[in-house]
């Protein structure tokens, strides 16, 4: 039985769900995982820069790019862009938060660890912790691969036009996050986040996000306790694009102001960011919206009802 850190049992208690540790999260992976890795052909990495602030980046190739050589590692051959920003933070040593997501298939798991070896064709990770997500609020995409001519990085300031209509239209994003210094069984990690479109209140630079429910291990509210440090990652699934934004959060226990189906939320005032054009050289499906979804609301509907 795995054991959660200090700030993953005090948000676990804010929340009325002490779990204390679960056999679900394991020093290893089991096989059905290590298949399940090397299925895919887009994988989620979530580390920290310089500062020990969190950044994401995907990492793509032929299924199969990602291997497992034994139950406690990971080699994922994918040529690491020297222009990503994110790039620079993927190093031997490094603290790596993983995520195996298949939104064809619904499926996902975490697995997160240590960078042990790397250079610019790609890096092996020594996995510390590996479990597995439900399926809930994923929405279904089917993909394919698409040739692209990747575009420049354009480093942001702040939320330009472009970015906006992307947050307003999102159903999907990913958080990077990482456990404050000193602890245990802390480290970096990135999870999965979906609702309806219009989920993600944008106002100003700051973007709030809903907490629907979900495993209760409260991975990566708990490590906002310690570190309130993140970095979001949204895609344009039709364009190929990466929108990677930093900034600072903050937790509301107390609710989400009447939005349906969310118990808490949080909130990233955005510092910075970044976007590569056309990165991803994969295409998706529209949508096929889950089916928790039917059971959520968006912010807009919310501050409508309670004005």
């Amino acid at each position: 039985m795995a054991d959660f850190h200090a700030d993953e049992l005090i948000a676990q208690a804010h929340a009325g769900h002490v779990l204390g540790g679960t056999p679900a999260v394991r020093p290893f992976m089991p096989e059905q995982h290590r298949l399940f890795f090397a299925s895919l052909p887009y994988l989620l990495i979530g580390a920290a820069d310089a500062a020990g602030a969190p950044v994401a980046t995907l990492l793509t190739g032929a299924p199969g790019f990602v291997q497992s050589p034994d139950a406690t590692h990971l080699a994922i051959a994918a040529a690491l862009d020297p222009t990503d920003p994110a790039v620079g933070s993927l190093v031997p040593g490094a603290e790596a938060g993983i995520l195996g997501i298949d939104l064809a298939t619904r499926r996902r798991n975490r697995a997160n660890g240590r960078i042990v070896d790397g250079d610019r064709d790609g890096l092996a990770v020594a996995v510390d912790q590996s479990f597995g997500n439900c399926p809930q609020y994923i929405q279904r995409r089917a993909v394919e691969p698409v040739p692209r001519r990747p575009g420049s990085t354009e480093i942001l300031s702040a939320l330009d036009t472009e970015a906006e209509a992307l947050i307003d239209a999102a159903d999907t994003l990913f958080v990077a996050t990482r456990s404050r210094d000193g602890l245990r069984e802390g480290g970096a990690d990135i999870s999965h986040r979906g609702g309806c479109p219009g989920f993600v209140r944008r106002r100003g630079d700051v973007l709030t996000v809903p907490d629907f429910s979900g495993n209760r291990y409260f991975n990566t509210l708990g490590n906002l306790i310690g570190e309130p440090r993140a970095a979001v990652l949204f895609l344009d699934f039709a364009s190929g694009d990466q929108l990677v934004l930093q900034g600072r959060t903050e937790i509301d226990w107390t609710g989400a102001a009447g939005l349906l189906g969310a118990q808490r939320s949080w909130s990233v005032t955005i510092t910075g960011g970044w976007r590569r054009r056309a990165v991803v050289p994969l295409r998706w499906s529209d949508p096929e919206p889950a089916p928790q979804l039917a059971r959520t609301g968006i912010w807009a509907e919310a501050e409508g009802v309670r004005s």
